[in-house]
């Protein structure tokens, strides 16, 4: 597995992946991913995962360690994982990858939100170490990891 920047000659290939339709209410697709990145570059981080020349998922970071909510600083704002590639550890690859960049950027912990509800990748951040703090934001639960 590997980690790459989301090119010129990626960007179509990165747009086309597709999630399970039963996730579909739970993460936006790349594309819209890409726009929030393209319209705040100094704080998304995004990434493509391949195994070997297939993408099999994609995952945006986030870095703004001046925001006020805390949770929006340093973590995980998309992890979206091809529909037919559930389940083989790519998730779990592209979230460290996240945490070893926080890390590298000297950040000491990171944060996830997940919507609620059966389904939800929420069960996915736990097995990884994410604990819910008790918050939420726009419905969505907030989660958090040590990272430092």
């Amino acid at each position: 597995m590997r980690l790459a920047v989301v090119t010129a000659d990626n960007v179509g290939e990165a747009c086309r992946l597709v999630m399970r339709p039963d996730q579909e209410r739970f993460v936006a697709p790349v594309a819209w991913s890409l726009a929030e990145a393209y319209a705040q570059p100094e704080v998304a981080w995004p990434r493509l995962v391949y195994d070997g020349d297939r993408l099999v998922a994609f995952i945006m970071g986030a870095f703004d360690p001046d925001n006020s909510m805390w949770f929006f600083r340093c973590g995980i704002w998309r992890l979206n994982v091809s529909a037919d590639e559930q389940g083989k550890g790519y998730g779990r690859f592209a979230v460290e990858a996240v945490l070893a960049e926080a890390r590298r950027r000297g950040q000491h912990r990171a944060s996830v939100l997940w919507v609620p509800g059966p389904g939800s990748p929420e069960a996915f951040y736990l097995r990884l170490g994410f604990q819910p703090t008790g918050e939420t934001f726009g419905g969505e639960v907030v989660g958090q990891i040590s990272v430092g």
